[in-house]
């Protein structure tokens, strides 16, 4: 079944011609609306225009021509990603029924690799959390548990691709926000180092931070659509990668993918003292004996600053929330209430009526910590704080080739359960903010099912532009695991 197939599979029987491309996008329109009832991972499905679509690929297919190694395979993107003339709301009331004169840069690299998009995810409002509950358009549902969250920001993304509506999605991590969703729904993504990936049309949470990454299957097809969507953009100017990443054959048949003997992989023991479930525990110290089994060398150590990672994430992420989110004032564009008399009503009530309350909870925080009187105790100690990680990270890959850690604390939490509690909700982050503080890439892979039968997984965090060795090191233990096949109502 079309459904059962990983991204490149399909692409490849696609290319075979033993499936079209409209059969291939009529499959996940129909699971999108068999399923998404329950799992409200869409906000926006393009049925008519990716069938309009699919046509005009399998039309080039049927001329020969040689479009990508994804050709005709459908995805789905996160809806902070601008489409042109297509809704892009970043799951929030402000943007309801906006549509964009132009679309993303990430989104003509898929054009141009003749895939097709079926739809725009759900999320986190603005990107502003970790659960995908937040969104003006409903929770997120986790198709392990449909009481559970998805994890987020990426909440639609990973939810999508575990419940089969989708075989590939495009998510943004500012803080974990692709990795996380990955662990809590048993599916593979990558985290890219910051640059390799335009941020030309989307949505900004934190500009410093913000990655749009590959979210799959497996570690193959994110590698397929990393080297589709990375590569140089002249009118973004942090996007500084010099070409597109190449990772090599990938796909059906190749199982002699990369290797880990006497690779170096650190496993930060101090982690494990914050709050980590025994079953997360056990899962992640099970994936680095796979590794040491497959020839790596495992060394334990400290990582140091852990108490400062989350403080300074919150005040750099709340800044720069603050200062993206000021255009939308119901001026310009955007919501605009129908309630203000005068211009001062008119962006006091639009912007409150139009925002949630985690994103006005950024604006006020973040607003503050600019502010002249606290711009010296708060921002700049952040931004210090900063430097002080990316240094300790350049001598730990002096050190490692690779750092192995949980992705989160806990496998996915119920819907509603820090709904009245953010600080705890900031700290599940704890084992990722420090990638995007570093501006560093890292894969999250699933390894293994808690007592629940809910998903954990894992994160393999390395060097700037170091992907493809983290590509390399995943397709090891996917070759030897069979984590990532597993779906929603199997049993583990």
């Amino acid at each position: 079944m079309i459904g059962d197939m990983t991204a490149l599979e399909l692409a490849a029987a696609i290319k075979e011609k033993k499936i079209s491309v409209p059969d291939a996008v009529n499959a996940y329109v129909d699971a999108i609306e068999k399923k998404d009832k329950s799992i409200n991972a869409f906000i926006t499905v393009l049925k008519e225009s990716a069938l309009k679509r699919a046509g005009e690929i399998q039309s080039r297919i049927d001329k020969g021509e040689n479009i990508s190694p994804l050709a005709g395979v459908p995805i789905a993107l996160k809806d902070n990603i601008s489409t042109k003339d297509i809704d892009t709301t970043c799951a929030s009331k402000m943007l309801k029924d906006f549509k964009p004169v132009y679309s993303a840069a990430i989104v003509k690299k898929l054009e141009s690799a003749g895939m097709v998009v079926v739809g725009k995810l759900n999320m986190d409002e603005f990107s502003l959390g970790n659960s995908s509950e937040s969104g003006f358009f409903g929770p997120v549902h986790n198709p392990w548990d449909n009481s559970r969250t998805a994890g987020g920001s990426s909440g639609g993304s990973a939810a999508a691709i575990a419940a089969g509506e989708v075989p590939l999605a495009i998510g943004t991590d500012t803080g974990g926000s692709i990795r996380q969703p990955c662990a809590f729904c048993g599916v593979t993504g990558i985290k890219p180092t910051y640059g390799a990936v335009s941020r030309l049309g989307i949505a900004a949470y934190g500009s410093s931070l913000d990655q749009a990454g590959p979210m799959g299957r497996n570690i193959d097809d994110c590698a397929a659509l990393l080297s589709v969507i990375s590569g140089p953009d002249k009118n973004d100017s942090t996007c500084i990668i010099d070409k597109p990443f190449n990772f090599g054959e990938l796909g059906v048949g190749n199982r002699e993918q990369g290797t880990v003997k006497n690779v170096r992989i650190g496993l930060p023991r101090n982690y494990f003292s914050y709050g980590v479930d025994e079953d997360v525990k056990t899962k992640v110290m099970s994936a680095a004996k796979e590794f040491e089994t497959a020839g790596a060398r495992i060394e334990e150590f400290d990582m140091p600053l852990m108490d400062y990672v989350i403080p300074a994430y919150n005040v750099i992420g709340s800044a720069e929330a603050s200062s993206n989110l000021g255009k939308y004032d119901g001026l310009r564009y955007g919501y605009n209430s129908p309630n203000a008399n005068t211009l001062s009503e008119m962006y006091r009530l639009s912007r409150s009526e139009g925002f949630g309350t985690d994103v006005k909870r950024k604006i006020m925080l973040g607003s503050l910590l600019l502010s002249s009187e606290y711009y010296e105790t708060w921002y700049k100690k952040a931004q210090q704080i900063r430097t002080l990680v990316r240094d300790e990270y350049k001598k730990l890959f002096e050190r490692f080739d690779m750092i192995l850690s949980p992705v989160a604390p806990t496998t996915a939490f119920r819907l509603g359960a820090n709904n009245d509690d953010p600080v705890t909700l900031y700290n599940r982050d704890i084992f990722t903010v420090s990638v995007n503080l570093a501006g560093l890439p890292a894969v999250a892979l699933p390894c293994g099912f808690d007592r629940q039968n809910l998903p954990v997984g894992f994160q393999l965090i390395g060097g700037a532009f170091t992907e493809n060795r983290l590509v390399s090191a995943a397709r090891v233990y996917q070759n030897c695991t069979a984590y990532h096949t597993k779906r929603p109502g199997e049993k583990s």
